[in-house]
């Protein structure tokens, strides 16, 4: 039985997600356990930061820059975006004293999802509906039949699709809002 594109793509997708989660709990739930909250306050510098340095990716692949191979800078912008994303969320922690961080938080939260749909499902959707069809039509189905055999499968597709068209929009408020969020932290921080 072939497993079908829930289960071979949008689960695998969906764990990366909750790791995200799990992590971020987790990783504030020690931080306040072991009373080394103040750690918390710093995370978001280097996770801005690895988050700044995944863009080299998106630089080359716009050939903003000729240098870096582009797959490894792909493995590098996901893996630096995932843990940078960690690290901010971390730094975010549970603390509800400003809107504009938040936002920020958010804004980061979605970009997020939106590249894991690119990195974990829209490639290997789009080549598993392509197995799909390539099956059917080995099976001796008519091109009506295989459309209607791999519909829903077709349909989930195509709304991720749309879905991905987010994050480069999701990104420019995000980096807005957490330049305005880095900003105030410079003005507004009690400078001992």
């Amino acid at each position: 039985m072939t497993k079908t594109l829930w289960r071979k793509h949008i689960l695998p997708f969906a764990v990366l997600v909750g790791l995200l989660g799990v992590g971020t709990v987790l990783g504030d739930y020690v931080l306040h356990r072991l009373d080394l909250v103040w750690i918390g306050r710093y995370l978001g510098i280097p996770g801005t930061l690895l988050i700044i340095g995944s863009l080299a990716y998106s630089l080359r692949k716009r050939k903003m820059i000729s240098s870096g191979s582009p797959k490894s800078l792909l493995s590098m912008h996901e893996f630096s975006a995932w843990l940078g994303s960690l690290l901010v969320l971390i730094h975010a922690g549970v603390h509800f004293n400003a809107i504009l961080p938040w936002l920020a938080t958010v804004a980061m939260g979605i970009n997020t999802i939106s590249g894991l749909v690119g990195k974990l499902l829209l490639g290997r959707s789009r080549e598993h509906v392509q197995a799909q069809r390539d099956h059917y039509q080995l099976r001796g189905l008519s091109r009506s039949e295989v459309e209607q055999a791999v519909f829903w499968d077709a349909v989930t597709l195509d709304a991720m699709t749309r879905w991905r068209k987010v994050h480069i929009p999701i990104f420019v408020a995000f980096a807005v809002l957490g330049l305005g969020h880095i900003i105030s932290i410079f003005l507004f921080w009690g400078w001992r």
